[in-house]
């Protein structure tokens, strides 16, 4: 499989393969996101249950926003995760802490193993891949991160990447045409720029 559209950044890892982000195409890419959030191991991304075509609508209403955008990761072409990225202070986090200048949220969904299983290291390699896509493509000083505080295990791998907790907040209910999430409580952590990429 190849990438079929633009892509915006790349990047070749040693002993893994070349990381591509590009912009998810809701109709497209539905059949791979649906079957990533449908698993139980999705129960924290809030999708479980949608159909197909329920899921296409929901990137079809984001890919319609200034503030929210999805994209899909691959790796050698071969989808590898889902992130989505977007401005805290037009979202229901922003509520819940200061925002400041530069701050970019993301949202991150793994894809499942491929038929070799887990390789040691290629979790973090393609997390930081992506953290430099968000803060040094697209200029940011820090990001957030709010998974849900029963997710102990996507807690501790942002830990690993070097974010540090922040308060636990209970993210407020939307409840709007096109899009509904309920309350949410939820464990923030922030990565400084500094931090993720000391020499600049």
């Amino acid at each position: 499989m190849t990438d079929r559209f633009e892509e915006a950044f790349a990047q070749h890892v040693d002993g893994f393969g070349t990381i591509r982000v590009r912009p998810l195409d809701p109709a497209c890419d539905a059949d791979v996101i649906h079957g990533w959030v449908s698993e139980e191991r999705a129960a924290f991304w809030g999708m479980n249950g949608l159909t197909r075509d329920q899921v296409a609508d929901v990137y079809t209403h984001m890919a319609g926003l200034d503030t929210h955008h999805a994209h899909l990761v691959t790796k050698d072409g071969t989808p590898a995760a889902l992130l989505q990225t977007y401005e805290p202070a037009a979202d229901r986090v922003g509520e819940c802490y200061d925002v400041l200048p530069g701050d970019l949220g993301v949202h991150v969904l793994l894809g499942p193993a491929g038929p070799d299983g887990r390789r040691p290291g290629w979790t973090a390699a393609l997390l930081h891949v992506m953290t430099a896509y968000a803060l040094r493509v697209l200029d940011r000083r820090r990001l957030v991160v709010d998974p849900d505080v029963r997710n102990t295990k996507a807690i501790a791998r942002f830990e690993r990447q070097g974010f540090v907790c922040g308060p636990v907040v209970a993210l407020p209910e939307v409840d709007v045409p096109d899009v509904y999430l309920p309350e949410k409580h939820a464990q923030l952590a922030f990565l400084e720029r500094a931090v993720a990429f000391p020499e600049g």
